[in-house]
């Protein structure tokens, strides 16, 4: 089988972390997004991942080769040399999709930003026993009125109609971007910039060849800091108690009774933490991070190489790759730091997007960007 992801664009509400780093490959607890997706999707039977991208092709080709090596998945760049939207790119990639042994068989389409348990198996299954065209994964939210809602038979599935920001309710399920569909989409679709969700699905769901699977479990759009953060806390909650060895703890400090470890927590084996340091709920370390004494995390991720010295308070936060968090400082309020920040002693961040390769000497004391 094949998927197509929709890596997209410039990632510009993820920012200052998708300046240097295609937003795929930003990694989320410890892994880059789009590989928690691959590797899902190779669990279901695909051999042939179809990435649609625009921006950064090559870095996005270096960061991932490795990655196609371990799971053994081909993945295949199809690059658009302008924006073609959300039905656009798998036009684009018909050649592709259409070739090979698996050319007659469903595929998958997926946004890359978004988390959850991907029960891919669940939506073969599902879309494999109605024989129509399409399936759409839905998810329930507690506000409908900021989405559009799909409505739809909730014994068959058949999707009835899509309603925008509905005012009145109507239902509380929306689009949770994921999607199989049967080989004659293709012909829907022209090579053109197209809206899947406004231009296809009415048609669709017009002819009662678009059925709706609901998802059970967690989902989260983590396309922008804050939501990346919920999207770490709903994770790490789903993955807490499992066995992995991304989740052991280093041995140099494993055994120091003063560092207070509360679950869940993500740290990377390479990791070094100090004494009475306190870390969790809901963090991820990465690799080589140095964790100094006295500090105290919770919810926030901190990527490869930061440093964090001692007695500083991160909350709610953000630490790009190989920056750095001096003495006493406090970090909080969805605060992002890009690629190689420095972060000077006894300082407040308070909301703080501080771009690639910038040293705050200052408190950052409302929400601001830092060029």
């Amino acid at each position: 089988m094949k998927a197509l992801i929709l890596v997209g664009g410039y990632g510009t509400r993820l920012r200052p972390l998708t300046l240097s780093t295609p937003k795929p490959c930003v990694p989320f607890c410890n892994k880059a997004m789009v590989v928690h997706q691959i590797e899902a999707l190779k669990k279901v039977g695909v051999t042939t991942v179809v990435l649609a991208v625009s921006y950064k092709p090559d870095e996005m080709a270096r960061i991932l080769k490795p990655v196609e090596e371990e799971l053994g998945v081909k993945l295949v760049y199809s690059h658009e040399k302008e924006p073609m939207g959300t039905a656009g790119p798998i036009a684009l990639a018909k050649e592709i999709l259409l070739s090979g042994d698996d050319a007659n068989e469903p595929f998958f389409v997926l946004n890359s930003d978004i988390t959850s348990e991907f029960p891919f198996g669940d939506l073969l299954e599902f879309h494999r026993s109605h024989g129509r065209e399409g399936t759409i994964m839905v998810t329930t939210v507690s506000e409908p009125s900021k989405y559009g809602v799909v409505v739809y038979d909730n014994k068959t599935g058949i999707i009835d109609r899509f309603v925008e920001k509905p005012q009145v309710y109507v239902g509380n399920k929306i689009n949770a971007g994921i999607y199989l569909f049967n080989t004659s989409i293709l012909n829907r679709i022209e090579l053109r910039p197209t809206s899947i969700e406004k231009e296809i699905f009415p048609q669709m769901a017009s002819e009662g060849q678009l059925t709706a699977f609901e998802l059970k479990g967690f989902w989260m759009d983590v396309g922008q800091p804050k939501d990346f953060i919920s999207g770490m806390l709903k994770y790490l909650a789903h993955i807490q108690g499992k066995e992995d060895p991304e989740k052991l703890l280093c041995q140099s400090w494993e055994a120091d009774p003063t560092v207070k470890l509360i679950q869940p927590v993500m740290i990377h084996p390479s990791a070094t933490i100090g004494p009475n340091a306190v870390i969790g709920p809901f963090v991820t370390i990465g690799p080589d991070c140095t964790i100094h004494e006295g500090v105290r995390l919770k919810r926030c991720s901190l990527m490869q190489g930061v440093t964090v010295r001692a007695h500083s308070w991160v909350d709610s936060s953000i630490l790009g790759w190989s920056s750095s968090v001096g003495r006493w400082v406090r970090m909080e309020n969805f605060s992002v730091l890009g690629r190689d920040v420095q972060i000077k002693d006894e300082l407040w961040v308070n909301g703080g997007k501080v771009l690639d390769h910038k040293e705050v000497g200052e408190s950052i004391t409302e929400p601001s960007i830092i060029m």
